[in-house]
């Protein structure tokens, strides 16, 4: 039976194999994240040649990619809810046939509206994915590794969306529908893997809990629509719901790296097809620093041991730090030296040499991974701040509403960059209209900054109110 956070309810969990069905579990949950993130990092390197195809502008095609992450970001909220109150494990294999079917229509799409509604049935079954995943590998970490592991968990999303833009590149520079149909294979193949993993006990990562649940007990607690106003009125929720805003808007705009790159090859004189592939593998090389996610995570999870301020002042600090590495990045002139018209692999290869070989090159890239690394402390601590802060069967349905407000930046970043972008080209001709309006939109990190330190003067309350409840609840169960 269905039961409020108050009440109890009797049921049977799966308690799944050893501790090798465990580590599969784990794999799958971390592995199809990253696999879920490839879907969306598909479409932004391929916006001229299926503007082309359809005969519309790129604009209305990053206005699909916007509002996909704003679709997604509203169905998670709702997928949340039910998987906390639910059996997660089918939610997850649901959401994700559904991005699967989303991305396959896309690449039979035959018009512009076509696509934009296959992407939102796509963007539907992301929102469950992240949402429900995340409640779910919350309840496999201890309070102490959290920084860590949802590092790997962050980062497993992060190198999808990386992945997502080099496939794209690279397999759609001459026909941007096979990146799709592949997809459309691994999504399928995804959802059987999802059979073979056992239903993960909520609740079963907490220390308060350990000892009853050892025992036998089920820690049985449900949200309920009454819980909504007490997860608004923990002061940490409000600000780390409220600094996705200004983060994903910055962290939005970025999904127009490769074009600013792809507009460099072009005004150096490469061919549009060359010039895709240059800017999907820069982009993608740029972005590795966000790997460091990791130390990030260790950080946090050191720091959190001094003080249960630790997680929100290195999310602070790593933000704020950034910001001048990312203004530099945009405007180091870049040479580029490729073979142009050559296949992928070639120009893989000569965009590689160049780090070593073009001094421009390699101050580039040492600028984005110290800036990557820097504003990739915020995820995992994010995701361990979320956690530490809110009982287990609250976790999903803040991480949704964190990821909303997330949605809404990122779509308000990724549309608004692109307007921007056309509004400055009669100021600053290509690629420099582009290095300018990606350098506005990265100022949106001071607020995000500024409500994270906020974060760290509320955390240890909440973190000390969590402790009790799920103390006291231990005694019932």
């Amino acid at each position: 039976m269905t039961v409020t956070s108050g009440g109890r309810e009797q049921r049977s969990h799966g308690r799944g194999g050893g501790p090798v069905h465990r580590l599969y579990s784990v794999v799958v949950f971390v592995v199809l994240a990253s696999l879920d993130n490839v879907a969306i990092g598909l479409v932004p390197p391929l916006y001229g040649p299926i503007a082309r195809t359809f005969d519309v502008s790129a604009g209305l095609l990053g206005l699909v990619t916007a509002v996909s992450f704003l679709v997604s970001a509203v169905a998670a909220v709702g997928w949340a809810y039910v998987g906390d109150r639910s059996n997660r494990k089918p939610l997850l294999m649901v959401g994700t046939l559904l991005w699967a079917a989303g991305t396959g229509g896309s690449a039979l799409a035959g018009g512009y509206l076509t696509f934009l509604a296959t992407q939102l049935v796509a963007a539907i079954g992301l929102g469950a994915v992240g949402s429900v995943g995340f409640s779910v590998v919350t309840d496999l970490i201890s309070p102490a590794r959290r920084g860590l592991v949802m590092s790997f968990w962050g980062l497993s999303q992060g190198v999808g969306t990386l992945a997502g833009t080099l496939v794209g590149g690279l397999l759609g520079a001459n026909d941007w529908r096979r990146p799709f149909l592949l997809l459309t294979g691994v999504g399928v193949a995804a959802t059987l893997a999802y059979l073979f993993t056992y239903d993960i006990r909520r609740g079963q990562s907490q220390p308060e809990l350990a000892g009853a649940l050892d025992a036998g007990a089920e820690y049985d607690y449900r949200i309920s629509r009454a819980d909504l106003p007490r997860i608004l009125d923990r002061r940490t929720n409000r600000w780390l719901i409220l600094q996705g805003l200004t983060a994903q808007a910055a962290f939005g705009s970025l999904v127009w790296l490769p074009r600013l790159f792809a507009e460099r090859a072009e005004a150096q004189g490469y061919s549009e097809s060359t010039a895709v592939v240059v800017g999907s593998v820069f982009a993608t090389l740029f972005q590795l620093g966000g790997v460091l996610s990791i130390v990030g995570g260790l950080i946090g999870d050191a720091v959190q041991r001094r003080t249960p301020r630790g997680r929100a002042l290195v999310a602070a600090v790593g933000i704020l730090a950034a910001l001048p590495f990312y203004l530099v990045l945009f405007f180091v002139p870049v040479t580029i030296d490729v073979p142009d018209g050559a296949g992928g692999g070639a120009v893989v290869g000569a965009v590689l040499a160049s780090v070593i070989t073009e001094p421009s090159v390699g101050l580039s890239l040492l600028t984005a991974v110290v800036a990557l690394a820097l504003t990739s402390a915020n995820s995992p601590n994010w995701f361990a701040l979320i956690a530490d802060v809110n009982p287990p069967e609250h976790r999903g349905t803040v991480y949704s509403l964190g990821n909303l407000v997330n949605g809404v930046g990122r779509a308000a970043g990724n549309g608004l960059v692109g307007v921007a972008f056309q509004a400055l080209r009669t100021a600053f001709p290509p690629p420099l209209n582009f290095a300018v309006g990606l350098a506005a939109f990265q100022l949106f990190f001071i607020p995000t900054g500024v409500m994270y330190w906020l974060a760290s003067r509320s955390s240890p309350t909440d973190i000390k109110n969590v402790h009790g409840l799920l103390e006291t609840r231990a005694t019932r169960l």
